[in-house]
Parts: structure tokens; C-alpha cells; sequence
């Protein structure tokens, strides 16, 4: 027979742990519930791992904040900021010159633009932290890629058109790009990556 107080605690146990317990033939104590709460939290936990954010790697700090967001909201193109002198190894990265172009009548009362200003004025370059960097080993040509290979910038950095701040979004590893090789038919041998 049963009492009072069995029912108030029946009608507070969750849904799920009734069905389990219906299905299992188990009557409903503490220890019970306990043991189905930690088995689902370890559950979630194992597959924490699995699930993947946008980056490989976190955000690098950098000196001043920058969003590609907004810049190429107006309508800028990679090349704008981001040369490829000579046979295009590196994608450069801004001279002060070519921020202060826009930002001696854009924002100039923003402290961040203040502190642009005072690199340009000293005749020094921003600090930028790379976000993306390869061995040296590895001969890569962002010209190759770019106007040869056709690609887009955003096929190795991801939506950069999206994006505030920048991190690693893709595999940049050996794997990663003889995968994508591979599927755009480009050459895999070695010389052609390695010196």
C-alpha cells in the first residue's frame, strides 16, 4: 500500500526517469535519480570533444582591436591590405600608411585609432600578432593559390567576411592540404611544397 508522500515524490520525479524506471521494473529512489543524473552528465561530457567550435586554435591577443567584419562590409578587398610582394610567399600585413589613408577622417577620436596614429607618426609598424603561420619548410605562395590556383581567400581562412576577430578555422596541417589537393586536383608531389 502505498502512502502519501510516495505519490508528492512520484509526481516531482522527471518524465524521462519515469519511463526508464517503468521500462527497467525500478522503483524511484534518491540514489536511483543520482545515478541516472551522473551517467547522463558523464554522457555529455565524452562528447564535449566531439563537438567543434569555429577555431583550431584561439584568437592570438592583438594590439589593436581590428574587425575584417567591418572593413569589408566596405566593400575592401583582401589585396588592399594584405600584399604579395615579389612571388607572393606571404600575405603582408598593413602598413600603418594604409590604415591612416581612411583613418585621418574615419574614427580619429577612437583611442585605438589614436594609438594607429602614434605607430604611423613613429614610423613603425603595428605589432600584429599572424594568426596563421607555417613551417618553414613549407613553400606556400599566396599569389599561386590565389591567382593561379583561383582560389578565395576565405577556402583556407574561413568566412573572413563574417568574422570580428580572427582565428584558425582550418586545417593548415600537411593532411589538410593534400586533402584539398586532392579534391581540386592541384599537384601532390613533394617539390612542390617542400624546399
Amino acid at each position: 500500500m502505498r502512502k502519501k508522500g510516495d505519490n508528492a515524490q512520484k509526481a516531482e520525479t522527471p518524465f524521462l526517469f519515469q519511463i526508464v524506471e517503468i521500462r527497467a521494473g525500478v522503483r524511484h529512489d534518491g540514489l536511483m535519480r543520482r545515478r541516472w543524473i551522473v551517467l547522463t552528465l558523464i554522457a555529455c561530457a565524452a562528447c564535449l570533444p566531439m563537438a567543434r567550435s569555429e577555431c583550431e586554435a584561439p584568437a592570438p591577443v592583438q594590439p589593436l582591436p581590428f574587425s575584417h567584419k567591418q572593413h569589408m562590409a566596405l566593400r575592401l578587398q583582401c589585396k588592399r591590405c594584405h600584399e604579395m610582394p615579389g612571388q607572393g610567399w606571404e600575405a603582408g600585413l598593413p602598413a600603418t600608411q594604409t590604415c591612416m589613408s581612411c583613418h585621418t577622417r574615419v574614427k580619429r577620436d577612437s583611442p585605438f585609432i589614436q594609438k594607429l596614429a602614434e605607430f604611423h607618426k613613429q614610423a613603425k609598424p603595428v605589432p600584429w600578432a599572424r594568426v596563421y603561420s607555417l613551417p618553414a619548410w613549407v613553400d606556400f605562395s599566396h599569389k599561386e593559390h590565389v591567382e593561379t590556383g583561383n582560389e578565395t581567400c576565405e577556402a583556407c581562412h574561413g568566412p573572413v567576411r563574417e568574422r570580428d576577430t580572427l582565428c584558425v578555422e582550418t586545417d593548415i596541417s600537411m593532411r589538410g592540404c593534400l586533402e584539398c589537393h586532392v579534391e581540386k586536383n592541384a599537384p601532390r608531389g613533394c617539390r612542390f611544397c617542400h624546399l
